[in-house]
C-alpha cells in the first residue's frame, strides 16, 4: 500500500495533475463522491472548499491513510458497484484512475447514476493503459512492456470507452477530452519500473532522465455527463 501511494502522491503532486483534478471538480455541486479515493487528496481539496465530499475505496487500508490525512472529509470502505449512499443523495460522482481495476466498469456507471440526484454531475477519469508514450533505443521492447502492464488489470482499456458507457447508461449533455502528462525528469522512474522495466532498459531510462532526454507522455481521457 505504502508503494501505492507514493506512487500516486508523485503523480498528484505535479502540475499538470492538480490542472487535471481542478478540471474534475468542475459542476460536482454541493455533495460529492469520489469513488476510489485512494489517498484522498481530491476529498481533501473539496472539502476544503465547503463541499461534503465523500471518499469510497475498496482498499482498507488505503481509507485509514486517507481519513487520517484529510480528516476533514467522510471515508468509507466499499465497493463502487455498492456505494454506501441513498438513491438520489450526492450532487456530483468523480471516479479518478479506478474504473481500470474493475472487471465490469459498466456496473459503477450504473451505480453513479443511482447516487446522483436529477441533473447531477458524473466525472470519469483516467489513463488508457495501452498508450504510454517512451522515447525508447528498444521500441520493440517498451510496446511488449506497455502492453504487459495493460493485461496486469481488469479493464485496461476502459478509459476510451468511459463516453460510451455514459450514453449507455443514461447520461446526457456527455463531453470528453484528453489531456496529456508528460514527463521529462527522473520523476517518472517509479512509474516506468512499475511497467516492469528493469535491467538494460530501465538503464536507458535512467540515463536519459540524468542527461535530460526522457520523455514519457501519458493520455488522460475525462468524461462527463448529466443524469
Amino acid at each position: 500500500m505504502s508503494t501505492l501511494l507514493a506512487l500516486l502522491d508523485a503523480f498528484d503532486d505535479r502540475p499538470q495533475a492538480r490542472d487535471l483534478r481542478e478540471l474534475t471538480y468542475r459542476g460536482l455541486g454541493t455533495t460529492v463522491v469520489d469513488v476510489g479515493c485512494g489517498g484522498g487528496r481530491a476529498v481533501g481539496e473539496l472539502a476544503a472548499r465547503g463541499v461534503r465530499a465523500i471518499g469510497v475505496d475498496l482498499n482498507a487500508a488505503m481509507v485509514e491513510a486517507a481519513a487520517e490525512r484529510w480528516p476533514a472529509g467522510e471515508f468509507h470502505v466499499a465497493d463502487a458497484a455498492s456505494l454506501p449512499l441513498a438513491g438520489g443523495s450526492v450532487t456530483g460522482y468523480r471516479a479518478d484512475k479506478v474504473l481500470h481495476t474493475l472487471a465490469d466498469p459498466g456496473q459503477a456507471v450504473r451505480e453513479a447514476r443511482r447516487v446522483l440526484v436529477p441533473g447531477g454531475r458524473a466525472v470519469l477519469t483516467g489513463q488508457d493503459w495501452d498508450t504510454f508514450v517512451i522515447d525508447s533505443d528498444d521500441p520493440a521492447r517498451t510496446r511488449a512492456l506497455v502492453h504487459a502492464r495493460a493485461d496486469r488489470v481488469p479493464s485496461p482499456r476502459v478509459a476510451r470507452r468511459y463516453r460510451n458507457l455514459l450514453l449507455d447508461n443514461g447520461f446526457t449533455d456527455v463531453t470528453v477530452e484528453v489531456r496529456t502528462a508528460v514527463w521529462t525528469d527522473a520523476a517518472c522512474l517509479p512509474m516506468l519500473a512499475d511497467l516492469g522495466g528493469e535491467g538494460a532498459w530501465l538503464d536507458e531510462q535512467t540515463a536519459r532522465a540524468r542527461e535530460d532526454r526522457l520523455f514519457v507522455a501519458v493520455p488522460f481521457v475525462v468524461a462527463a455527463g448529466s443524469r
